[in-house]
């Protein structure tokens, strides 16, 4: 692993990509099939989160892959409300128990795993190896191609429906954590909200959901992202390269 990412960051970011979607649609496609929800994916997500920050800890990058202190003004960031209001946006119709309780566990875990995972991968290795050259070409690919990524969960047994629109705010989403990482230099407030976002899924009330509350609710997350990201960059009073 450590030879991959000497010769070539780009690379290294890719096989993560693409160790991470082949790994987790076996694990998911197994779990169903063993008939319990995320029952493989659980582990599967926890040995890939340990290796991954071990990794990252023995090599001294955790600076480097914001797996540090935030180093912005959290005033500035307006204490990160928007995040919040983001995070929450699931259970904004109620709540319920939509799985067994074992399943939820399992699914919540999962979840905070996976907030961990995508943002080292699309923000800190895909963003870092990008934006020695062009930081502007790193946070749209990057942001993109965390969004873009999404259609895998059609392979998993999602609507079609559901994930186009689930791609579009991933896009957004996306945008707005890369510029929180690039400007603050941490990860940690884009790994919780992540995590927040997708664990709150499970326990959202699915009889009050309809196509057109989905599509508000994306409008909803696309305009908050791309406004706070807009608002950190004016904050900043930089521009987005430096």
């Amino acid at each position: 692993m450590k030879k991959i990412y000497d010769k070539n960051e780009l690379s290294f970011a890719i096989v993560w990509i693409v160790l991470y979607v082949v790994l987790f649609s076996v694990a998911e496609n197994i779990s169903t099939s063993i008939g319990v929800i995320k029952s493989l994916t659980a582990p599967v997500s926890f040995i890939m989160t340990v290796i991954m920050y071990l990794w990252i800890s023995k090599n001294g990058l955790k600076e480097k892959y914001g797996l540090c202190k935030f180093s912005g003004n959290v005033k500035t960031y307006l204490y990160f409300i928007p995040l919040v209001l983001m995070a929450t946006t699931n259970i904004w119709l109620g709540f319920k128990l939509n799985l067994s309780i074992l399943e939820t566990i399992l699914y919540i875990f999962s979840m905070i795993c996976v907030g961990f995972l995508e943002e080292v991968i699309f923000r800190g290795f895909l963003f870092k190896a990008i934006c020695k050259t062009n930081v502007n070409q790193a946070i749209v690919i990057s942001s993109v191609t965390f969004g873009f990524g999404h259609i895998v969960n059609l392979l998993n047994g999602r609507d079609i429906p559901e994930t186009l629109l689930q791609m579009c705010y991933a896009v957004a989403i996306g945008f707005v954590f890369t510029i929180i990482f690039y400007k603050g230099k941490s990860l940690w407030p884009c790994i919780i909200t992540h995590s927040v976002i997708n664990s709150l899924s499970i326990l959202a009330n699915a009889e009050a959901t309809t196509v057109t509350r989905d599509i508000i609710s994306c409008i909803f997350l696309c305009v908050v992202s791309i406004g706070y990201a807009l608002y950190i960059i004016k904050a900043e009073g930089k521009k987005i390269i430096e």
